[in-house]
């Protein structure tokens, strides 16, 4: 499916602009609460959130309202927070990987993307622990600290590195895509869990990862990360090869040259036919 055309009329120049600022500022609230200390708080039995989290989120909403104060936002904390008739909306994670940064594991990032009129146009993740800022807008190509970068040439899947991640919920429910990592560790080279979905996304982008999948994702794990993931020549969908949506909660993403074969392989595990073979 061809995607969207770049709109004409969105200057993406000060909406890059301001989303790197409000995700490098958030990045370096996250580094300071890192090195000074911060209370944590359970949502659920393993679903955390950290005072880092509000500070961070704040952050960034203060510095877009102040650029954009007619703009839409739903955010992972607060959720909707206007409700405007404006076109534009932005996503944000404001720590993606809560429980890696209470441990004190350094894989979490600042996450913002923005909605045009319903289409994710424009994704900055920023990692404060490596200082590294992935970003994109449409049709502009997608960036590490200002190096182009593009997705791997892996052509098979038994060649590949993949990434994934498990809901909160595992305990709880069936869908919880430990069936489709089992099927995956016996059919690629390796496999990795990082904790932090925004990341394994910009990850894929950069050739690090060859492909990434996950189930009950949010809106704000993904946001970004897959327009930073199509303007690095990647390849999005769902579960099942079909188009894919921030709203569905759950995606196959990869270089896509393996697509096809990390697709057929989840198939499996929801016993499902390809329409071809029917």
């Amino acid at each position: 499916m061809l995607e969207p055309s770049v709109p004409d009329d969105i200057n993406f120049q000060p909406l890059i602009k301001t989303a790197t600022e409000a995700a490098m500022q958030a990045g370096m609230l996250l580094l300071h609460y890192a090195r000074d200390g911060f209370r944590i708080t359970h949502k659920s039995l393993i679903d955390l959130v950290t005072e880092a989290d509000h500070a961070a989120e704040q952050c960034v909403i203060d510095i877009i309202l102040a650029n954009f104060p007619d703009h839409r936002i739903l955010a992972e904390e607060r959720g909707e927070i206007d409700q405007s008739p404006s076109h534009y909306r932005w996503i944000i994670d404001p720590l993606d990987g809560t429980t890696n940064f209470a441990h004190g594991f350094p894989a979490y990032c600042v996450s913002i993307g923005l909605e045009y009129k319903g289409e994710c146009v424009l994704g900055v993740v920023y990692d404060p622990s490596r200082d590294e800022l992935f970003s994109a807008t449409r049709g502009d190509g997608a960036r590490v600290n200002d190096r182009s970068i593009h997705v791997s040439q892996t052509p098979q899947l038994d060649q590949a590195l993949l990434v994934t991640g498990f809901a909160y919920d595992i305990r709880e429910t069936s869908n919880n895509n430990l069936d489709h990592f089992a099927r995956f560790a016996l059919r690629v080279q390796g496999l990795r869990r990082t904790g932090s979905a925004a990341l394994d996304l910009c990850y894929v982008a950069a050739g690090r990862f060859d492909g990434f999948w996950e189930v009950k994702l949010k809106p704000w794990d993904m946001a970004a990360g897959v327009v930073i993931l199509k303007e690095a020549g990647g390849q999005i969908t769902n579960l099942c090869g079909q188009s894919h949506s921030l709203y569905r909660q759950e995606l196959v993403s990869s270089n896509g040259l393996i697509h096809d074969a990390m697709v057929s392989v989840i198939r499996e595990s929801l016993d499902i036919t390809p329409p071809f073979t029917r």
